[in-house]
């Protein structure tokens, strides 16, 4: 295990240590894909070519995956969040869930029998907007509570999306989603969170399963090409070791190094990996970060063995990097590799761009001249007053 630091990122290099394969497999990306399919707005999001990127740092190719435009929701948290209420509503209503379309749900009998369920979540910002907007979506009622901090852009955002109700509260993020757990068993509502604890995982799977949607449009749209590297932000890591896991299931023959990617005042994957026990560690008091929805202070139990056993690096970095990243995607010459990135979405290009200045750090990750590159921007401007803040910096 090696520590390395650069100006504004650490990484830690672990190597993997487990044996191939995660429970998040092609047949229930399948499943979820289907599903999503079902949907009357569903459209795949773009996979942009950061060609310009790629001569500049001397690799083969850089794809970043745009999620910026998934279902009007500016964020892929839709993805896990109606793939949660469809699996939920399904055992409610005895449906097949690999057989069930949403059509499905637009009986007047299902409508009924939907309208009378209430879900509650805690979030950052944008897991809460795909759970109201699923909600709605399947005409059932949303509660929704957000951690001390939370800019009220994305509050409101919340409930245009369909939410009963969103208020930010005083705790921070790990104490709000402990809040909504008992306004869940004290009004008989239906928590739907996308982290996990013992005697609470059923549900936070299915929000990994529907994150999957992705991971399927990506290798499609790869048209062949097999990343070398990839590289995946976190909060509670539930997107990160979805994806990871989907992926080194896909490319198990030549599987890609991965790369962990949190802000330095929340990482708690990365602190987990450092510890070295294979436990999970939490961080403490109330971290600050513009990168709300990786200010997550407890990893997701479901995937950490995933991220655990395969990742084999684990970067940290400022809030300078996240916001360079953002304004050099925005202003790409090319204007077909512009990426609206917000804060959370545009982290790992930034942290890629801190590696490359490094060279025997280059060399440590087998970064060169033959690497093909995968990023996901995870959000758009979420923030849009924050996103034009820091764009004018």
């Amino acid at each position: 295990m090696k520590e390395t630091t650069i100006t504004n990122t650490v990484v830690l290099s672990t190597g993997m240590k487990g044996s191939p394969g995660s429970p998040f497999n092609p047949e229930a990306a399948e499943v979820a894909l289907r599903f999503h399919r079902s949907l009357p707005m569903y459209e795949e999001t773009k996979l942009v070519s950061l060609q310009t990127a790629a001569e500049e740092l001397g690799v083969k190719a850089i794809h970043l995956k745009d999620e910026s435009t998934r279902f009007g929701l500016k964020s892929f948290k839709g993805l896990g969040g109606s793939y949660a209420v469809f699996r939920i509503l399904c055992d409610k209503l005895g449906l097949d869930y690999r057989t069930a379309v949403f059509n499905d749900f637009m009986t007047d009998e299902n409508r009924e029998k939907c309208s009378e369920v209430i879900f509650v979540t805690a979030t950052d910002g944008n897991h809460g907007k795909g759970v109201a907007w699923a909600s709605k979506l399947f005409g059932c009622k949303a509660y929704v509570y957000m951690p001390a901090g939370s800019v009220e852009a994305r509050r409101k955002a919340i409930e245009d999306a369909g939410a009963e109700q969103a208020v930010i509260s005083d705790l921070n993020y790990d104490k709000v989603v402990q809040y909504a757990r008992r306004q869940a068993e004290e009004k008989g509502w239906t928590l739907i969170q996308d982290t996990s604890w013992e005697g609470y995982e059923k549900i936070p799977h299915w929000i990994v399963e529907g994150y999957l949607t992705m991971g399927v449009e990506i290798c499609e749209q790869l048209d062949g090409d097999v990343p070398t590297h990839v590289f995946l932000q976190a909060g509670v890591g539930a997107m990160a070791g979805g994806i990871l896991g989907y992926l080194s299931n896909i490319f198990a023959a030549k599987e890609p190094v991965f790369t962990i990617v949190e802000p330095m005042t929340v990482a708690c994957l990365y602190e987990s990996a450092k510890a070295g026990d294979g436990s999970i560690r939490s961080i403490s008091g109330d971290p600050v970060t513009i990168m709300a929805g990786l200010n997550c202070g407890t990893p997701c139990g479901i995937t950490w063995k995933t991220i655990r056993d395969r990742a084999s690096f684990y970067c940290a970095c400022t809030d300078e990097v996240s916001e360079n990243a953002m304004r050099e995607l925005a202003r790409f010459p090319n204007e077909k590799e512009r990426v609206v990135a917000g804060e959370c979405g545009a982290v790992t290009y930034g942290v890629l761009k801190e590696i490359m200045k490094d060279d025997s750090l280059k060399r440590e990750m087998g970064i060169n001249e033959d690497s093909i590159i995968l990023l996901i921007s995870t959000e758009g401007d979420t923030d849009p007053k924050g996103y034009d803040r820091i764009l004018s910096k």
